[in-house]
């Protein structure tokens, strides 16, 4: 964990202390607040007990962050850039459409089982961000799905645009529906599950 550091100067001297910054810190915050969120939600947590939870004093979260919404959106925008980040990665490196898809869906349902925390706590509490802050994810979040709709109506010729845009949504939500209920299956059994179901619904 960072914090101060004594140096020395060339006649022997103690300098003054030196500050050093933690690189994992901003990621531990981040991994606190969805936790403690995920478990007892936005307003009820405060910032004291996100310092604890990540090893700092609650006012140490202010030199990475504003405020506890600026968390958040931080939380938030990590997800989501990661999510277009690996669809990126994919379509870029997967000249097979099949292949690609199956890859997308895969990312997806990674995404729902491994960061469950995380996507729970984008779905629950994202109308308590800034709506400015709202807006700028729901973009991301749009062309994220624009993306597996150009790619399904690439693969479903028999579907209109407007066909694929119900169908992915409809593949997406299936992926998801675990975030909000125990489905008692492990993982491993939970993600082949997943991505059946929504390569059913894709008609693949």
């Amino acid at each position: 964990m960072g914090g101060d550091t004594i140096a020395a100067d060339a006649a022997g001297n103690l300098a003054s202390p030196v500050r050093t910054r933690d690189p994992e810190r901003k990621g531990r915050i981040l991994a606190a607040t969805a936790d403690l969120v995920a478990r007892r939600g936005f307003h009820a947590v405060s910032m004291a007990e996100i310092g604890a939870a990540a090893g700092i004093t609650g006012s140490g979260i202010y030199r990475h962050f504003d405020s506890k919404s600026a968390v958040l959106v931080a939380l938030f925008d990590r997800v989501i850039d990661d999510l277009l980040r690996n669809e990126h990665e994919i379509l870029e490196s997967t000249p097979d459409l099949d292949d690609a898809l199956d890859l997308l869906i895969a990312g997806q349902v990674e995404f729902v089982v491994s960061d469950r925390e995380v996507a729970q706590v984008y779905y629950r509490e994202i109308n308590n961000l800034p709506e400015e802050d709202r807006r700028s994810l729901r973009r991301k979040q749009r062309r994220y799905l624009e993306e597996w709709v150009h790619l399904v109506t690439e693969l479903r010729v028999d579907l209109s645009d407007n066909d694929a845009r119900t169908v992915v949504h409809a593949a997406i939500g299936a992926i998801q529906s675990p975030l909000f209920h125990n489905t008692g299956l492990d993982e491993d059994r939970l993600r082949v599950l997943l991505a059946d179901a929504a390569r059913a619904i894709l008609g693949r």
